[in-house]
Formats: C-alpha cells, structure tokens, sequence
C-alpha cells in the first residue's frame, strides 16, 4: 500500500517491515557469525582456497579501507539473496519442465551420456558441447524469468520512447515475463520448446544483446552474477541428469503436472515440485 501512498509507509499497515526487519536481523546476526568465525580462524593469506569472504576481509585491513563490517554484511546479504534463490528457481523450473516432456529429457540425457558418459563428473568445459543443455536453460529463462519484472530502475532525464513520455526519476519495470510470451516475437509461446533455438541461424542469447531474452538485463545495469549463475545453473542440471532417471511419483502423468506461478522473491512453482530419482549405475 505504501508504495502508491507513500504517506501511509511510517505506519506499516501491512506489517511488512516489522516482517522484513525480523528477517534482515537473522541474516545479520549469522553473517556476524561467519565473519567471527573466520577471523578467528585465520586471516586469510594462509588458507589455501580463499573464497569472497577472505577477500573482502582483506581489503578491509589495508590502510585507508572504507569497506567496513556493514559494507561487507551489505553485499553478502545481496549475493545470498540474489545469487541462491534465483538459481535454485531456475534448476526447479527446468526439471519440472523436463519432467512434463519426458523426451526431451532422454535427448538431453543421451546428450550428456554421449560427451561425458558415466566415467566421470561433468565439467564445465563439457557445457559448450551440449547445445541442448543450453537450449533447455535459454527456455527456461524465456518461459520462467526468475525476476519477472527485473530490478527497478529511474530515468535519469526525461525521455520519449515509442511516443510515451517517461518523466525523469518515474520508476521503470521491465517486464520481462511478458517480452518472453509476445506472440509477434515467439511462436507458439506458451509453449516449452528449446528447439527454437537450436535452429539454423539462431544466435539469440540471454547476455543483454537480444532485448526479447532479458532475464539478466542489459546495458550497465545488467545482472554482474550472470556468468557464475549461468555456469552453476547449468553444471548442476547436467548432473542430475547424468546421475539420476528421474520420474514423477504415485503414478502421476506428465501433463497433470502443475506449472502454476506464485511470485514471492523471484517466480516460483505454485507448488514445491516433487520427483522420484533413482541413481544410475557407474559403467
């Protein structure tokens, strides 16, 4: 409510914030505890692997640092938000939609049993030998944007787009759940089709250069998790893939399968989706 009468957001009709401040609290208190612990335990030049956490540490030592605790607490509250909800969404929609077109998954499969086999665990130097892998993770995003309506963005000036005018500072949202399902741009949109860009002359990619496939952004504000993202999205489907034949439990049929939406942080299935894995044997 307080977004449209902004007079009202003092009072927190709602209860939103006292909700979000308990939860931001929780996530404070623990990431405190990480940097405790490991600061504790080392200083960071000594271990052998440094992640992001020992690097930041680091830089905040040096003289004339500005980057304080709460700068630091600040982006590990960014990535594990936007870094762990949104993939773990992107893997669920994949499979739940793999899992509604059991074909595709047996093509996928093979791909991957083809380049890779059973010997050894994918690398992510296998992933550009696997076109439908990639075809399959393009569709998703195209069909199921895990941020809908991107991050908000602000015209810095005035500006006319399309003859409509955006007066300056109006808050932008970029629907890129509708851009994915326009029918002047897509065939059969509703449809889950990685093939579509499997064909020949098909160059259309998710890095901001192709404006009717978004998910990430473009331009300056483009999403700077992107190629990790990407990479772990894609490294994680393949080994399921690989490791598991997977099917729908209590005899369910595909097409019952239910891809309703609930937006929360990101997109998600309506309900949780539930599949039997059964581990396949190392050749």
């Amino acid at each position: 409510i307080s977004d449209y009468f902004t007079f009202l957001a003092p009072i927190d009709l709602q209860g939103r914030g006292r909700r979000f401040t308990a939860y931001f609290n929780k996530l404070c208190d623990f990431f405190d505890k990480m940097i405790e612990n490991r600061l504790a335990a080392t200083t960071g030049e000594g271990r052998t692997n440094q992640d992001i956490l020992d690097v930041l540490l680091q830089l905040s030592r040096e003289d004339n640092s500005k980057l304080t605790r709460r700068t630091i607490k600040s982006f590990l509250l960014d990535s594990f938000i936007a870094g762990s909800e949104t993939s773990s969404t992107t893997l669920e929609w994949a499979m739940a939609e793999l899992l509604r077109r059991p074909e595709l998954m047996k093509r996928a499969r093979e791909e991957i049993i083809t380049v890779v086999g059973f010997e050894r665990e994918i690398e992510e130097s296998d992933i550009s030998k696997l076109p439908l892998l990639q075809a399959i993770l393009k569709e998703t995003l195209r069909l199921h944007p895990p941020v809908p309506l991107l991050l908000p963005h602000k015209a810095e000036v005035s500006t006319e787009i399309n003859g409509y005018l955006v007066p300056k500072n109006t808050q932008v949202l970029v629907n890129v759940w509708a851009i994915g399902r326009d029918e002047q741009v897509w065939e059969k949109p509703d449809c889950f089709m990685p093939e579509r860009f499997m064909e020949a002359g098909s160059s259309i990619d998710f890095r901001g250069q192709h404006f009717e496939l978004i998910p990430f952004g473009s331009g300056r504000r483009i999403c700077p998790g992107l190629p990790l993202g990407v990479r772990m999205v894609q490294l994680m489907l393949a080994s399921l893939i690989q490791s598991f034949e997977w099917s729908l439990p209590d005899g369910m049929k595909p097409q019952d399968l239910n891809l309703n939406e609930q937006f929360g942080i990101t997109l998600n299935l309506a309900s949780p989706l539930k599949a039997l894995a059964i581990p396949v044997r190392k050749m």
